[in-house]
């Protein structure tokens, strides 16, 4: 376990190869200092904590995600805060440390941040879930860490998270919204210029608080898993290839879900999902089947009150392994 120090409140973690080493790091947004912690890896599963390139904010960060926005094959990070209506881009210098800021304003307290190029121009593209105006938020890259002023989309009731991903195979990045308020997920196909077609809704548990996508029955089409706060569960609904999904099917996880992440991490060729449960201080593991259902969960202890995960391989062994920010 890494410490990020007394009273930090981590909150949302992004990993990433922030000095250009090739190595797996992590970034840590901690909620009750203000600040992000920089965790570089060494690629054997170590991290070494940067304090000395830790980042100041005038208020608490709540969500933060990772991405190359300026093809200089290190990553950068988008940041959001808590009440605030507008993102943070950091640009990496390859130590670790960060450029000052640049700001773009976004909807009304955004939850979210996801990382996709949404307009096929090869330069990656930020999308924002705003939780209080109830839409998304489209910031298109230049590819040299600037962005386009933003384009919003209108979704369900205070959105929490939104996830990026081809859902009807037409090569066409497209987005898919967690809906607290309405217990729901909306799809957004995209053009593939930036713009998006107007939203479908399917019914999920309640109060969803965290979307993945990723392709779970081995069928080539893209599917959806929901981390459901209110129902302790997660939902699962396959999608068809065309844009549209199966009613969904639900798995018990631990008390009050945050978070949901999706790999294979017991390299069988099938994704599982891994869950950060808030209320019962650990993560849950499904092992999937490969044809969309999954077997029973398995717990794993973690730190107190955890928000978020992640996964990646830290140490190079060719498994997958799992980060966790423990508020």
């Amino acid at each position: 376990m890494l410490s990020t120090g007394m009273n930090s409140q981590p909150i949302s973690v992004a990993v990433g190869d922030f000095n250009g080493d090739r190595e797996v790091d992590i970034a840590v947004a901690n909620h009750g200092t203000k600040h992000v912690d920089m965790m570089l890896g060494n690629g054997q599963g170590k991290f070494a904590i940067q304090t000395s390139y830790e980042i100041g904010f005038d208020t608490p960060p709540l969500v933060m995600a990772s991405g190359d926005f300026n093809n200089d094959a290190r990553s950068e990070i988008a940041v959001a805060y808590d009440g605030r209506d507008h993102v943070d881009i950091f640009i990496a210098y390859n130590n670790g440390s960060f450029e000052t800021e640049t700001r773009y304003s976004v909807g009304s307290y955004p939850q979210s941040a996801s990382i996709g190029d949404v307009n096929n121009d090869t330069r990656l593209d930020i999308v924002v879930a705003n939780g209080a105006s109830n839409d998304v938020s489209i910031l298109l890259g230049y590819g040299n860490g600037s962005f386009k002023y933003q384009t919003r989309y209108s979704v369900g009731s205070y959105p929490q998270s939104a996830s990026i991903g081809d859902v009807n195979n037409d090569t066409r990045l497209d987005i898919v919204v967690a809906n607290r308020g309405s217990n729901d997920v909306r799809v957004l196909l995209g053009y593939g210029n930036g713009s998006f077609q107007t939203e479908t809704k399917y019914s999920v548990g309640s109060s969803p608080l965290s979307v993945s996508i990723g392709d779970i029955n081995n069928d080539t089409r893209l599917d959806i898993v929901v981390a459901n706060d209110g129902s302790n569960d997660v939902s699962v609904l396959l999608g068809y290839g065309n844009g549209s999904f199966e009613n969904q099917k639900r798995y018990s996880v631990g008390s009050y879900p945050q978070s949901v992440s999706i790999g294979d991490v017991n390299n069988d060729t099938r994704l599982d999902i891994v869950i950060a449960n808030l209320g019962s201080n650990d993560v849950s593991v499904l092992l999937g089947y490969g044809n969309g259902s999954f077997e029973t969960e398995t717990r794993y202890s973690v730190g107190t009150s955890p928000y978020s995960v992640a996964i990646g391989d830290v140490n190079n062994d060719t498994r997958l392994d799992i980060v966790v920010a423990n508020g």
